[in-house]
């Protein structure tokens, strides 16, 4: 080879190895992972879309009391069957928790709420134009739509706050949860007042139109800081940490699934069934169709005071007594006969058990590493606990059916369900403990 073919192969290898080096400084350069700040702008953007989110979805699924009262007593379908709607609502919320939480932390964030909120919206007009003397229409409109809609927003825009707060992560996440109680508050006393003033159609296409505007909202406020092919926080690799099988192998995680499972088994018999429980108790109907209202107003303090102290005490240390509380209270039902027992049974609840869902995106980011995975191990939760509201609620709603409602069966089932889940929480803190080597949990 001549000296002048030598120079010019070496300057080929050096330009070839300058490309190189420019390019991996580029790649470097675009995919390193932004802060977490504690604020700013995008991070309270991102509370008010999800706060707006979590009043029109979950608040629309604390609101089912309001259809179980009337699609009983006016279309003569059973308790159990129109409680599978509602199940099936809350169901697929959870459920797509998994697949939604994949879609956070790969970068696809907006493509998931944007068609969330798509789906969403499309169901509740198409819920509105349907008969609800025919079964399968509403459980496709309400249980299915709604539920598709708002399983791809809700663990999204929960888990999704953990990318701009660290600090005050457990605040952040808890204080969105307000929106629920919010949309369970306002929604419950409107639909009552329009299903007997305009009637049921226009009633559920006046909320539509509400939540078609609050979520345009939310999809141009929220903003995730995980972006497609950007690497974890973290140094270890992504996929080692977040695998199927690492989760399934991930004991105390996988216990604590359990628990929610167990926990959201019983939870939600009084969001279905307390409007229904206090008419056919002979309690006046202008009290009776605001106990899920009075319910879900009480929740409000019972959201984010929790969150205010588990940033101090730990996440798990503060929802563990909520719940147990909240397993009690349902036992407490038996002796609710009277409007003051009512009322008083509405706020403890209502108190309690808003600290279940106002902790539990911080309770799972005990058991995450970075918040990089924190979309894929809260939905992977939902995912699995999404069966615990999908056959809970049905068969309360089997245990009540007979000449007369025999509540106490369907009270003591939601009553152990969510003791024994309670139980089984506790033991995976107690395991957590000892791995991490820290209370504060």
């Amino acid at each position: 080879m001549s000296l002048k073919s030598q120079n010019d192969h070496q300057e080929e290898i050096v330009d070839f190895s300058d490309e190189k080096a420019r390019t991996a400084s580029t790649l470097s350069h675009q995919a390193t992972p932004l802060p977490i700040l504690d604020g700013g702008y995008d991070a309270w953007a991102t509370m008010i879309g999800g706060w707006l989110i979590l009043a029109c979805t979950f608040g629309y699924c604390n609101s089912f009391g309001v259809f179980q009262d009337y699609y009983t007593r006016h279309e003569a379908h059973s308790p159990s069957q129109i409680s599978w709607i509602g199940s099936t609502q809350v169901f697929f919320l959870v459920f797509l928790g998994y697949p939604a939480g994949k879609l956070l932390d790969a970068g696809y964030f907006r493509p998931a709420i944007v068609t969330g909120s798509a789906i969403y919206i499309f169901s509740l007009f198409m819920l509105s134009i349907a008969n609800p003397s025919q079964y399968y229409q509403i459980f496709l409109a309400q249980g299915v739509g709604l539920g598709v809609g708002s399983g791809l927003l809700y663990t999204p825009a929960i888990a999704v706050q953990a990318h701009h707060w660290k600090s005050r992560r457990a605040f952040a996440m808890g204080s969105i949860t307000t929106g629920t109680a919010f949309g369970g508050i306002i929604l419950p006393i409107v639909l009552n007042q329009l299903f007997q003033s305009i009637g049921f159609a226009w009633a559920v296409r006046a909320s539509a139109f509400v939540v078609l505007f609050s979520l345009a909202a939310s999809c141009l406020l929220m903003k995730s800081r995980q972006q497609p092919d950007m690497p974890s926080p973290s140094d270890a690799p992504r996929e080692a940490r977040v695998s199927f099988v690492a989760l399934l192998t991930d004991v105390p995680y996988m216990i604590a699934t359990l628990s929610y499972f167990l926990i959201s088994w019983g939870l939600f018999f009084p969001f279905f069934y307390l409007q229904l429980y206090a008419v056919l108790h002979g309690i006046d109907t202008k009290l009776a169709f605001y106990t899920i209202t009075i319910m879900n107003a009480a929740s409000l303090p019972g959201r984010v005071l929790p969150s205010m102290l588990a940033d101090r005490f730990g996440p798990l240390n503060i929802m563990i007594p909520m719940c147990f509380v909240s397993g009690i209270l349902i036992f407490a039902m038996l002796g609710v006969q009277t409007v003051a027992a009512t009322v008083v049974f509405a706020v403890l609840y209502g108190i309690f058990s808003g600290g279940f869902f106002s902790l539990l995106g911080a309770c799972i980011s005990a058991f995450s590493k970075d918040y990089s995975e924190l979309g894929v191990r809260l939905g992977f939760v939902f995912f699995l606990s999404a069966f615990g509201p999908l056959a809970g609620t049905p068969i309360d709603g089997a245990l009540l059916q007979g000449d007369a409602f025999t509540w106490w069966k369907s009270i003591v089932f939601s009553g152990c369900a969510l003791l024994l889940g309670t139980s089984l929480l506790a033991v995976a803190r107690y395991m957590l403990v000892a791995r991490k080597g820290t209370r504060r949990l």
